[in-house]
């Protein structure tokens, strides 16, 4: 399904990635533990805090903390390299899966990113995160129906969740041509996020488009 010509610029909303976690470290886990984690979703003034609390051995604790410090350096090959080492020491650490799915998608390697993000709602199947992520690739990827399921999956787990919702209305409207599930989407996110102009502005051009 090839997207409508229009043209829409889709910004990053601050906070929408590099997961941290509450790591308790400690050299008794087994280096192949996939214990799950605990998860642990607050809403803080219109955005989100997702703690993840995991058992982890030090050496992937290590890795994980040195892999977000150099991924916010911009030195994505180190930190993706770290982030392969923490996701191996410690395969149900969801928020190394989920860093390394963004870290592969801003590097171009949209299929590595879709694997690890995969590997991320399979680990934590109720981490609105993953969902969001996975559909962003899913989009640029071409999966348009797959990353509508997946935003729908991050809010039926939290309809607060306001980054998948405005992903999921950006997804209707350009993507899908179904103006009604857009339409109903960006006028919730607006609700939820009322100092978005951008999203405000195209709530009004649907509006006009479908004659309400």
């Amino acid at each position: 399904m090839r997207a409508p010509h229009r043209i829409r610029r889709i910004r990053r909303l601050p906070g929408a990635a590099l997961l941290t976690t509450a790591l308790l470290g400690t050299a008794c886990a087994t280096s192949g533990s996939s214990r799950p984690a605990r998860l642990e979703v607050l809403e803080e003034g219109g955005g989100f805090a997702i703690t993840e609390t995991a058992r982890v051995g030090l050496g992937a604790r290590s890795d994980f903390e040195d892999a977000l410090a150099r991924l916010r350096e911009g030195r994505r090959a180190e930190g993706i390299a770290l982030l392969e080492e923490a996701v191996a020491a410690a395969p149900g650490l969801t928020a190394a899966h989920i860093n390394l799915g963004i870290a592969y998608r801003e590097e171009g390697e949209l299929e590595r990113a879709l694997e690890s993000l995969e590997r991320a709602v399979a680990v934590s199947p109720r981490h609105p995160a993953a969902y969001n992520e996975l559909g962003i690739v899913q989009r640029r990827t071409g999966r348009f129906d797959e990353a509508r399921h997946s935003y729908e999956q991050a809010l039926d787990l939290y309809p607060d969740y306001h980054y998948a919702r405005r992903n999921l209305a950006i997804l209707c409207d350009l993507y899908l041509a179904d103006a009604s599930c857009a339409l109903e989407h960006y006028e919730r996110y607006v609700e939820a996020v009322p100092n978005d102009e951008e999203a405000a502005i195209w709530v009004a051009d649907l509006r006009n488009r479908v004659g309400r």
